[in-house]
C-alpha cells in the first residue's frame, strides 16, 4: 500500500508540473501533504516532517549555491568566458575549433549554472560560425555536451550537490569520480556524435552574434582560468592530501577547513571579486550590485529544493522509504541502474534534471544503508539519469532551438539525441568505474 500511494503521488506530481503547469514548489508541497495524509500520518507530525525536510535540505546547500551564483555572475559579466574561449581557439587552432569550444564548455561549466554558461558561450559559437562560415550546430554541440555533463554529474552544481549532501558523502571524491566519468561521456555525446552533424547548415539566429569586448576590458587568461578553477583546485587538493595525513594533525584540519565546499567557494568568490572586478576597475558598489542580482537568479531553486526535501522527509517518516528499500533488496537490477532508471523516467516526464535528481535521491537513500552500493557512484548514476532525453517539456530544448534556428524534428535529432547520449554514456562510465573500484 505505501508503494502504491507513492506511485500515485509521483504521478500527480508529474501531472501538476508538466500538464497543469503548476509551479514546482507548490506541486511538491501539495503532493507532500496528500501523500502524508494518505499514509495516515498525524497532521502535526506531517507538518513537522515538511518543515524538517525543507530545513535539512536547504541548510546544507543554500550557502554553496548562493556563492556559486555569485562566482558565475562575476565570470559572466567580466568577459572571462570570452577570454577563455578565445585563448582555447588560438591555442588549439581554428581547424579544431569544436574541440576548443568543448574544452571551454567543460572549464566554464564547472562553476556556472547551465543557462548562464549557455547564454555566455552560444553567442561566441554563433559569431564564429558566421565569421568563418561553418555549421553552428557542428561547432556548438560538443560545447553544450560539456555544459550538460558538468550540470548533471558534478558538484557544486545544484542537483549533484543536493544529492551529495543527502547521501552525506565526500564532495571531493564525488568530483574526482565525476570527472573520470565525465570525460568519456563528453567525448561520446559531444565529439563523436558531433561529427555526424555537418549536414545541419541552417544559419543560427543572427540576433545572438556576440559583440567583441575590447581586449583591455576583459580579464587576463590567468585571472579568468584561476577564478573559474579555484574552487575545484581547493576541493581537489584537500581530497588528495588529507588521505595521507593524520586526522589529528594541524595540516589535516587546516586543509579540511579550506577544502570545505562553503569555505572554498567563499575564498573563490573573494578572489573573483578582486581579479574579475576590482582589478578590472569596477567599483565595489557595482560589484555588490552584481552579487545581489546573482541571488535573484537562483531564488526559485531554493524553493524547488525545499519542496523536494519536504517530500523526501514525508516519504521517510511515513515508512515509504524503508518499504522501497526492502522491496528493491530483492530486485535483480543493480542499485546503480535502478537509480539511473528512476531519474531518467522522472526527467523525461517532468523535464527538469534538478527535480529528477533530488526526487530520485530521496527514494534511493535507504538502499545505501542496506546494500554495499558505492554512494559516490550513486550520485553520478542519478545525475546521469537526470539528463535523459530532453524534449519539449525542457527549457533547454527551446533555448537550443531558438539560438540555432532548427526545426522541431532537427532539434530532436540533434539536441535530444545528445542529451540521451550524455545520460547513457554516463551510466556506462559509472558501471565500468564500479567494476574497477568494487
Amino acid at each position: 500500500m505505501p508503494l502504491l500511494i507513492t506511485v500515485c503521488g509521483l504521478t500527480v506530481l508529474v501531472l501538476l508540473i508538466s500538464y497543469f503547469k503548476v509551479h514546482t514548489f507548490l506541486s511538491f508541497i501539495a503532493v507532500s501533504l496528500g501523500v502524508g495524509l494518505a499514509l495516515n500520518m498525524n497532521p502535526q507530525d506531517l507538518l513537522k516532517a515538511i518543515q524538517q525536510g525543507m530545513g535539512s535540505t536547504l541548510g546544507s546547500i543554500t550557502s554553496i549555491i548562493a556563492l556559486g551564483a555569485m562566482l558565475g555572475k562575476l565570470v559572466a559579466q567580466s568577459g572571462a568566458a570570452q577570454r577563455i574561449s578565445t585563448q582555447m581557439v588560438r591555442f588549439i587552432g581554428p581547424g579544431y575549433v569544436r574541440w576548443a569550444f568543448m574544452i571551454t564548455g567543460f572549464i566554464v561549466g564547472l562553476p556556472l549554472f547551465y543557462s548562464v554558461g549557455f547564454m555566455l558561450l552560444a553567442p561566441l559559437v554563433i559569431t564564429f560560425a558566421y565569421r568563418f562560415k561553418q555549421p553552428a550546430v557542428y561547432i556548438g554541440l560538443p560545447m553544450l555536451a560539456s555544459l550538460s555533463v558538468t550540470q548533471g554529474y558534478l558538484p557544486p552544481h545544484p542537483a549533484p550537490l543536493a544529492i551529495v549532501k543527502q547521501f552525506d558523502v565526500n564532495m571531493g571524491l564525488t568530483l574526482f569520480y565525476g570527472i573520470i566519468v565525465a570525460i568519456p561521456a563528453i567525448l561520446i555525446s559531444g565529439a563523436l556524435f558531433g561529427i555526424t552533424l555537418k549536414k545541419y547548415t541552417t544559419l543560427p539566429n543572427p540576433a545572438f552574434v556576440a559583440p567583441d569586448l575590447p581586449d583591455a576590458q576583459i580579464p587576463s587568461t590567468f585571472s579568468s582560468l584561476f577564478s573559474v578553477l579555484l574552487p575545484i583546485l581547493l576541493i581537489g587538493i584537500t581530497t588528495v592530501f588529507t588521505s595521507f595525513l593524520s586526522e589529528k594533525s594541524f595540516l589535516f584540519e587546516a586543509l579540511s577547513f579550506i577544502g570545505d565546499p562553503v569555505v572554498s567557494m567563499f575564498i573563490s568568490v573573494l578572489a573573483a571579486i578582486y581579479l574579475l572586478g576590482i582589478k578590472q576597475n569596477r567599483s565595489m558598489a557595482e560589484i555588490t550590485t552584481l552579487l545581489g542580482e546573482s541571488i535573484k537568479d537562483v531564488a526559485m531553486l531554493f524553493l524547488i529544493f525545499g519542496g523536494a526535501g519536504a517530500l523526501k522527509q514525508v516519504l521517510s517518516d511515513g515508512g515509504v522509504s524503508q518499504s522501497i528499500a526492502t522491496m528493491m533488496q530483492h530486485s535483480s537490477l543493480h542499485p546503480l541502474i535502478l537509480g539511473w532508471g528512476m531519474a531518467a523516467i522522472i526527467r523525461v516526464a517532468v523535464g527538469s534534471s534538478t527535480v529528477s535528481g533530488i526526487t530520485t535521491a530521496g527514494f534511493m537513500a535507504p538502499l545505501l544503508a542496506t546494500t554495499q552500493t558505492e554512494p559516490h557512484l550513486m550520485v553520478l548514476s542519478i545525475g546521469a539519469g537526470s539528463m535523459m532525453f530532453s524534449h519539449v517539456n525542457d527549457a533547454g530544448f527551446w533555448l537550443f532551438r531558438e539560438y540555432f534556428q532548427l526545426s522541431m524534428v532537427d532539434t530532436l535529432k540533434t539536441w535530444s539525441v545528445m542529451e540521451t547520449l550524455v545520460s547513457v554514456s554516463g551510466l556506462l562510465g559509472v558501471m565500468v568505474l564500479n567494476a574497477i573500484i568494487g
